[in-house]
């Protein structure tokens, strides 16, 4: 009897696996086809130290990403390199803060493509500006899908770069998939963190959360009865004289020539309303602890969003820290002094440490 059951289990799972594989055989003809636009549209100079081009590429849940791919112009023909995927900030598009990583990256000697998320951007999604802890961490796993079947990269030497709500993304996905091999989390926020408990706690009551949820369940009748989706905002505009320091930071960047974008969330209508509800009780970091691999945390001493990796630190290594440089094991910390959380979107106060990132990859990404 006993063998009978295993042999019906055995015989269910092999049909299922053939399944699978129809599937896979197939998920070219799910990548869907995006209108990407040809122009150099970035915030930042194109360098003429790499070549550019667009890609597409898809998750498992079939959504084609599109991205920006970055080649160091002197690269030798036919020789594997290290790659990088970069993502973030979060609201942002490839088209800013992450395409100037991929591009500095690049220029000193590794592939890099910067990526639109899902729902975002020029990336496939319906409906439009939605966020997820699990979508959005898929999403760097795709993209190593990607760079692992690219002919002139080193399965055995990917590493990514998460930007501020990406960067607790870069995180979760570090801790999910062994092929990345190294990460690196500048100016970082943990999402979930901030919609359960609010900035610096202040919203961290059961009592002020179902008020949350409440409010989230109302909007989904709303939205539903009306047929569209609500959207939420991005940065402030006009600016209130009262606006906190860290606000109008944004606002400089987001709202200003210096880093506005069109198909910018954050600089124009934002997300939808309900597009962070999941946030809300799936939390990303609960397995940070088991990461194997290097990480690289990176923020500001003056960020007001400091604490978020101060707190992945400690939830990757036991160490608690505050406001200082620190090391345990491969997990570091670094706190660039008198920085903002801006400052590292785009290094207009020069301090991206971008020699410490790729000293980092460099020593990381070597291969087995």
């Amino acid at each position: 009897m006993r063998k009978t059951i295993f042999t019906r289990m055995l015989a269910a799972s092999l049909l299922l696996g053939g399944a699978f594989v129809a599937c896979t055989q197939n998920d070219k003809k799910m990548e869907n086809k995006l209108q990407l636009t040809q122009e150099w549209d970035k915030t930042f100079p194109k360098s003429e130290k790499v070549s550019h081009k667009k890609v597409t590429f898809h998750n498992r849940y079939g959504i084609t990403l599109a991205a920006d791919m970055y080649t160091p112009a002197d690269a030798p023909e036919g020789e594997k390199l290290a790659a990088i995927a970069v993502s973030g900030p979060f609201g942002a598009v490839k088209e800013q803060s992450s395409g100037l990583y991929a591009q500095h990256m690049a220029e000193r000697g590794f592939i890099a493509i910067a990526f639109d998320p899902s729902f975002t951007g020029e990336s496939g999604g319906e409906p439009r500006r939605m966020a997820s802890p699990d979508i959005n961490t898929e999403d760097f796993l795709a993209a190593v899908d990607f760079l692992s079947t690219q002919e002139n990269v080193d399965p055995q030497q990917i590493g990514i770069i998460g930007i501020c709500g990406f960067g607790g993304m870069a995180v979760n996905a570090a801790a999910l998939d062994p092929r990345i091999k190294a990460t690196v989390a500048a100016t970082m926020y943990d999402m979930s963190k901030v919609n359960v408990e609010g900035y610096f706690k202040s919203e961290d009551t059961p009592e002020q959360r179902m008020e949350k949820r409440r409010a989230l369940a109302q909007q989904r009748t709303d939205d539903y009865r009306a047929g569209t989706y609500q959207r939420a905002g991005g940065v402030i505009d006009p600016l209130p004289d009262d606006a906190p320091w860290f606000v109008k930071d944004y606002y400089d960047y987001y709202k200003t020539p210096r880093g506005y974008h069109k198909r910018s969330g954050n600089s124009n209508d934002g997300w939808n309303t309900i597009g962070c509800q999941s946030f809300l009780n799936q939390p990303l970091l609960c397995w940070a602890h088991e990461i194997e691999t290097p990480v690289l945390l990176i923020h500001g001493e003056k960020a007001h969003s400091r604490y978020f990796s101060e707190y992945a630190f400690e939830r990757m290594t036991g160490k608690k820290v505050e406001g200082e440089n620190a090391v345990v094991g491969n997990k570091e910390l670094m706190i660039i002094p008198g920085a903002t959380h801006v400052d590292l979107y785009d290094d207009v106060a020069g301090v991206i440490p971008f020699d410490k990132i790729e000293t980092f990859f460099r020593q990381n990404l070597k291969g087995e």
